[in-house]
């Protein structure tokens, strides 16, 4: 189920999918690990008992909107039980700076008559994404429940009124037959047993007493720390604070960091503008504090390939802190510079994936082509890092940014690029393309290795280092020569998606219609009316148009990733926010007049009536219903949404003179 609130603060991130159900829990990194399993449904929930009945929050019987305050990372939730006649409005957050989780209810007694409601908060947590050792026990010198192992501390409190939990219980899960908890909260009654190892969960109640139509308030909250002092100071401060204080501060301060900018969103729509505002939120949560942008943690993924998104693709980090610096938000992508400069290859690249912490992700690209070692790398990865770098300079003219990166990140990567490359054509080695599928030389590949040698020469030459300007502006002449040779098609008119090496020499050209080729687009190493850019750019728009009621732009033809259609005619592949928003920044890019712009603003306004109800952008979409596929929210789509917006307003202020003022 897509995630509908992402919550977090670069250390602790929190994720409910629509039901209002904590599906990941991430500490003390952004995307790992994550302390609820995800192997067979696995969550945390809240539940009901009024009557001597019992409902489950994400039973049917329930009608839930569920969002954000907007321009804030507080979540809010309404939802309403006809039956139980039972009413329910929550917010919910994680706070900027304390690593606590904070929640509250109000339950609204819909009933004639006064009632006793009960709520149950169940925890399914797996420490550490391991079931072995777990400890979950009740602190009755507190009244507060603990789950803990090796380092890691989740403390949990609440009170209804001045007073804390009604009843607890602490129990096994998925083991010699126990269900968990949650079984015994459904006749209204907890057991109370305080401590319990191994496969732990536990259920915790508080009971209000309502009059017809009275509401009450539950506050709940989870500390998350590394040691018992830490999570038992945290809870303190909360106890002290005040939850509704804590979560009136972290409103204040998102909603002045989302905004902190007066922007003139000039003829956008209120609802772009809103996923603006609230893609730059997402962007951030998924940003750990150590400086990796992970691509997505919405886990689900893990029933189709026992592996997630919870990862750092240094492509995706690249693109999104392109997008950070567009919108002026340096001191989140400032950090993934640094990131990136500890998790480089001596030698000079990047490896396809890594962990929030630096340590290197799984793959799936192999080593061996045709029985031969090859290096298993995406090659663009390690040319987009340094392109998006350089933008980033040339706006700022971040001085110390250089003095630090330049000896240890621009110039091992600019080597590499100058120097893995074919002596017989120019163009880079092969390596595994951006949809990390298949193994050649590629278009996308060799432009972002010729833009990301164009922008270490520049930087080169402002470190003073004019013998590595010359050497990589020289190497990027090559490159753009033979792409040319190579990689167009003068017969098609555009350039294909790459050549691959057959045994005995030669080269096979692969003419598959690629999204990627819209970046030609973007990479500013041809003028913007040059031909062959021109004619690529409008093959790929009208071979990969989705052509239903959904629309948006496919990623290739043929695209089996999620596939939902055969008729490739009409769906080439299923809609990717990504590429489509790639044609949106391009159509806005080379608008010459207002008319034109429009075509932009339309996509703009596609991907804002496609979000899921949350405001959030999932990777594809289903091509006749669309409804999300793979995962969602993923950053890499919320930054695409941020990039497009920010080229249209950079045309429009071009356009029109900059008056226009909403």
């Amino acid at each position: 189920m897509p995630r509908e609130l992402v919550l977090g603060n670069g250390r602790l991130l929190i994720n409910f999918d629509g039901r209002f159900n904590m599906r990941d829990l991430y500490f003390p990194h952004v995307g790992g690990p994550n302390h609820i399993a995800h192997l067979g449904g696995e969550k945390g929930k809240i539940g009901f008992w009024v009557d001597h009945k019992f409902s489950w929050l994400e039973e049917k019987d329930w009608k839930i909107n569920i969002g954000y305050k907007p321009g804030t990372l507080n979540g809010r939730v309404e939802a309403v039980n006809r039956e139980l006649q039972i009413g329910l409005e929550a917010e919910n957050a994680v706070h900027f700076n304390l690593n606590v989780y904070l929640k509250r209810l109000y339950i609204r007694n819909l009933a004639p008559n006064s009632r006793e409601i009960r709520v149950f908060f169940y925890h399914d947590f797996t420490l550490k994404e391991s079931s072995l050792g777990d400890t979950g026990i009740y602190l009755p010198d507190r009244g507060v429940l603990l789950h803990y192992k090796r380092g890691l501390y989740f403390l949990i409190n609440g009170r209804a009124g001045d007073r804390g939990f009604y009843q607890y219980a602490v129990g096994n899960k998925r083991f010699q037959g126990a269900e968990g908890t949650w079984r015994d909260a459904e006749d209204g009654r907890l057991e109370g047993n305080p401590v319990h190892h191994g496969s732990v969960d536990s259920t915790v109640s508080f009971s209000l007493n309502l009059a017809s139509n009275e509401e009450g308030v539950i506050d709940y909250w989870l500390v998350a720390g590394t040691g018992w002092e830490e999570v038992r100071e945290l809870d303190e401060l909360v106890l002290t604070k005040g939850l509704s204080s804590l979560l009136a501060e972290n409103e204040a301060y998102w909603r002045s960091w989302a905004s902190r900018d007066e922007r003139d969103f000039a003829d956008l729509p209120e609802k772009v503008e809103e996923l603006y505002t609230q893609s730059l939120l997402i962007i951030r949560a998924h940003s750990d504090s150590q400086g990796a942008i992970l691509a997505a943690t919405d886990s689900d993924i893990l029933y189709e390939a026992r592996d997630h998104y919870g990862y750092c693709w240094p492509r995706d980090g690249a693109f999104t802190a392109l997008a950070l610096d567009q919108a002026g938000y340096r001191e989140v992508s400032i950090p993934f510079y640094y990131y990136c400069a500890r998790i480089m290859d001596p030698k000079g690249y990047f490896y396809q994936k890594y962990n929030a912490d630096t340590s290197l992700g799984s793959t799936w690209l192999p080593p061996l082509q045709q029985g031969r070692a090859v290096l298993p790398i995406q090659e663009d990865e390690t040319g987009l890092v340094l392109w998006a770098l350089g933008l980033g300079y040339r706006r700022y003219k971040d001085w110390k940014l250089l003095h630090d990166l330049y000896p240890r990140l621009v110039r091992p990567l600019a080597q590499f690029l100058a120097s893995y490359r074919d002596p017989a054509t120019g163009l880079p080695l092969p390596s595994y393309d951006l949809w990390e599928e298949r193994y050649g030389v590629f278009t996308f590949t060799s432009a972002a290795a010729l833009a990301g040698l164009l922008m270490a020469s520049e930087l080169a030459g402002a470190f003073g280092r004019n013998d590595d300007a010359e050497g990589y502006l020289r190497a990027a002449r090559e490159i753009k020569e033979s792409m040319v040779k190579y990689l167009y098609s003068p017969e098609l008119g555009r350039f294909v998606r790459g050549i691959y090496g057959q045994k005995g020499g030669g080269m096979q050209a692969d003419y598959t219609l690629d999204a990627s080729l819209l970046y030609l687009g973007f990479l500013d190493f041809w003028p913007e009316e040059n031909f062959r850019v021109r004619r690529t750019i409008k093959a790929v728009r009208e071979g990969l148009w989705v052509r239903t009621q959904v629309g948006g732009l496919a990623r290739y033809t043929g695209d089996y990733y999620f596939r939902r259609s055969d008729d490739i005619y009409s769906v080439p592949g299923n809609p990717w926010l990504v590429c489509t928003l790639w044609l949106a920044a391009w159509l806005a890019k080379t608008a010459e007049n207002l008319e034109e712009l429009a075509e932009a603003r339309a996509l703009l306004e596609w991907a804002s009536e496609r979000a899921t109800p949350g405001g959030m952008l999932p990777e594809q979409l289903h091509p006749y219903t669309g409804e999300p596929l793979s995962v969602s929210p993923l950053t890499w789509s919320h930054a695409s949404l941020v990039s497009a917006v920010e080229t249209y307003l950079d045309r429009w202020r071009a356009l029109t003179g900059g008056k226009h003022k909403r």
